[in-house]
């Protein structure tokens, strides 16, 4: 709240990420399927978006942001809260974790091979979401043609 300036009058309805949730999944496609999923809520609604996958940022950060406006039931009645939603997958989340315990010792600001190494293994991470979600496509498709093939034996 000091760091963004925000009055402790509208702390509810200005601070996006007062409460928030992590969603970690395996492939970068599953990320996506969880974005359909809560756009497809009728418990939320989206009020704002960030594909930080398809967008990295400068750092080499990967994950996708929502801001969600969401209703819950106090004795004194409903109340509508903003929270944040973030959806990685496990090497966006490993990066992530070893990225922000390290910038806490550096205070945000990091030597340039530093900072360079780091942008480098955020893309190694993404290569390696890359290359799982290519295996696993392909084991995918190697498990249809064998359940066609069976399905061929028995007729």
């Amino acid at each position: 709240m000091t760091r963004r300036v925000i009055s402790p009058d509208v702390i509810e309805t200005d601070m996006q990420d007062i409460a928030g949730i992590r969603i970690v999944t395996q492939f970068v496609d599953d990320i996506y399927k969880v974005v359909d999923l809560i756009h497809a809520r009728d418990d939320m609604e989206v009020v704002e978006e960030r594909d930080y996958i398809q967008n990295a940022k400068p750092s080499g950060y990967r994950s996708y942001h929502m801001v969600i406006n969401y209703t819950v039931y106090l004795p004194e009645g409903p109340k509508t809260l903003i929270a944040e939603i973030q959806i990685r997958t496990l090497a966006m989340n490993f990066w992530a974790t070893v990225e922000h315990t390290l910038n806490y010792k550096y205070k945000g600001v990091y030597p340039d091979d530093i900072s360079k190494r780091l942008k480098s293994t955020a893309g190694a991470a993404y290569k390696l979401d890359e290359e799982m979600s290519s295996i696993k496509d392909e084991v995918q498709e190697a498990q249809k043609i064998f359940t066609k093939n069976k399905g061929k034996e028995k007729s």
